[in-house]
């Protein structure tokens, strides 16, 4: 996996497996509820993930990771924008197409509630 203007390859949003399965029955994704109540897909870099994790997900199960490939959206609609102690976040303002996924993944939780991570770059 290569860098993107100093980022990693990847993208990442972490959704819930129900949510993730309806995406691909659908074709594509829309977002979650906060993605819609926000008017965008929120994402994470990989410097990133674990803690929106840790801070937006804490103890939930049934969850997926999902790598999304940024050179394969809508370079007008992936806007990179200050949140958290102003680091800029991804933030797409269209659906996620799946032809843009790498691969997704569970998310599972460890004894003590923590989410464990593949190795991402």
């Amino acid at each position: 996996m290569t860098a993107l203007n100093g980022r990693s390859a990847h993208i990442y949003k972490i959704c819930s497996r129900t949510l993730w399965n309806a995406a691909e029955a659908a074709g594509r994704f829309e977002g979650a509820p906060v993605d819609l109540a926000d008017g965008y897909i929120h994402f994470s870099t990989a410097m990133q993930v674990a803690e929106t994790a840790a801070k937006h997900f804490k103890g939930q199960g049934d969850l997926v990771l999902v790598a999304i490939d940024p050179a394969v959206l809508d370079p007008t609609a992936l806007r990179w924008e200050p949140s958290r102690g102003g680091h800029l976040f991804p933030h797409l303002y269209a659906a996620l197409p799946l032809a843009a996924v790498a691969w997704v993944q569970p998310l599972p939780l460890d004894a003590d509630g923590a989410h464990r991570f593949p190795e991402l770059a």
